[in-house]
């Protein structure tokens, strides 16, 4: 029986091994620069571009073209598409980013990033998640051409590229004047020109396109490597990939008197696939900082 059981774990980990599969990647700005290496290192995979894929159909941050839906519904979207193009690849990669400002901590943005996989042979959908804020992601609504200079120099231009547009009623206005991937002094002060003589103020924002912000890539390469550990996270009940944490329970112990906190003290990996679960100890201290505790800091 134990014999027979380690067979079938062997053929189950075997049906989810990617090595030398055929992968395709959903993106026309340079995202495979920083998903391929990662996969292909780690996995195995062989990974080829979607040729002729047009991801900007499945909306732009410059909102000439709305996304609908959420970012995993975007990232699916890009991923069937490129199995439409690609049709002899096994798996499909695509990625997708969201970015505005923190749900707690005023003024300061988040980014998100998202890497999905889907491999067509077995069913498996997995994401790999980033969340950060070391993001260069902000806007400007500028009169003059000094304003928009002096945001650019903030932002970390012409590393970062900006993307300007006119403004209507006070709001970034697409239709008007828009200009992408400005990378120049000279292309930067044409652009805001022609806004500000359009509609009297220019737009002027980070460009969030993946090969126009070096720092969204790094954090897309991080979202990648996150895909990876949790595919190779197996459950120890039938080695589905993905056997990730789930949920946190609080309650992480105050040093100096022992009360619950809102810390966690432990975390609930679930698989999404036979719905086997279990609780380990939260990674990291094993009593909370006393002024963080309700008792001695109230």
């Amino acid at each position: 029986m134990v014999g027979a059981r380690h067979r079938l774990t062997d053929a189950a980990t075997d049906r989810f091994a990617l090595a030398g599969a055929r992968a395709v990647i959903a993106t026309m700005h340079g995202k495979e620069q920083v998903i391929a290496p990662v996969l292909a290192d780690a996995l195995g995979l062989v990974c080829d571009l979607a040729q002729g894929l047009d991801t900007d159909a499945f909306g732009t941050f410059s909102r000439d073209r709305e996304r609908t839906g959420t970012a995993l519904d975007a990232a699916r979207a890009k991923a069937k598409a490129a199995f439409a193009l690609v049709p002899g690849a096994r798996v499909a990669l695509a990625s997708e980013g969201s970015f505005g400002p923190h749900p707690h901590i005023p003024f300061a943005p988040m980014g998100h990033e998202l890497v999905l996989l889907v491999d067509r042979e077995t069913g498996l959908e997995l994401a790999g998640h980033d969340t950060t804020l070391d993001v260069r992601y902000a806007h400007v609504i500028a009169r003059t051409l000094d304003e928009a200079q002096g945001f650019a120099d903030r932002i970390g231009f012409p590393q970062h590229a900006l993307i300007v547009m006119g403004c209507a009623g006070g709001q970034p206005a697409p239709h008007l004047a828009l200009r992408k991937g400005i990378t120049t002094p000279a292309a930067l002060a044409e652009a805001v020109s022609m806004a500000i003589s359009e509609s009297g103020a220019a737009c002027v924002e980070t460009d969030m396109r993946a090969h126009c912000n070096p720092t969204r890539m790094a954090a897309i390469a991080r979202a990648t490597q996150d895909l990876v550990r949790r595919h190779t996270s197996r459950c120890p009940a039938c080695v589905y990939p993905g056997f990730a944490v789930t949920e946190r329970i609080a309650g992480l112990p105050c040093e100096w008197c022992g009360t619950p906190t809102a810390l966690p003290m432990a975390e609930v990996r679930a698989c999404m696939a036979c719905g086997h679960r279990e609780e380990r100890p939260a990674l990291g201290p094993t009593h909370a900082d006393p002024g963080l505790c309700p008792r001695c800091n109230p």
